[in-house]
């Protein structure tokens, strides 16, 4: 879980270099917004399922549920509040930023464990 989360962040800060890049600051700021709106929630959720796990009789089905209808009630949340504190948000950018970070785990599906 920690492997997915830190590529996570690592595909935020190359999201937000090449929004920058392409779009300038407004762009680059939006995208990484977009992604820490995936990255925290993600990490929210796989610290409470490590938490779980280390409970004597492990994780049970409804901790899985309920962690993720709190991730996506945080995501919504993180969206709410960009949207509320930032006016100047680059919603392209901003749109892209999220998807990318958010399909990145399938990243982790290629790549080979020797």
């Amino acid at each position: 879980m920690a492997r997915i989360v830190m590529l996570q962040m690592a595909a935020t800060a190359l999201v937000a270099l090449v929004a920058g890049l392409l779009a300038g600051a407004a762009a680059a700021f939006s995208a990484l917004l977009g992604g820490v709106c995936c990255v925290v929630p993600n990490a929210l959720f796989a610290v409470r399922l490590f938490m779980a796990a280390r409970r004597p009789g492990g994780t049970d089905p409804m901790a899985f549920f309920f962690g993720e209808f709190i991730k996506i009630a945080s995501t919504m949340a993180l969206f709410g509040v960009v949207v509320w504190l930032y006016r100047d948000v680059n919603w392209p950018a901003f749109v892209g930023g999220f998807i990318v970070v958010l399909k990145s785990y399938f990243i982790l599906l290629f790549r080979h464990r020797p």
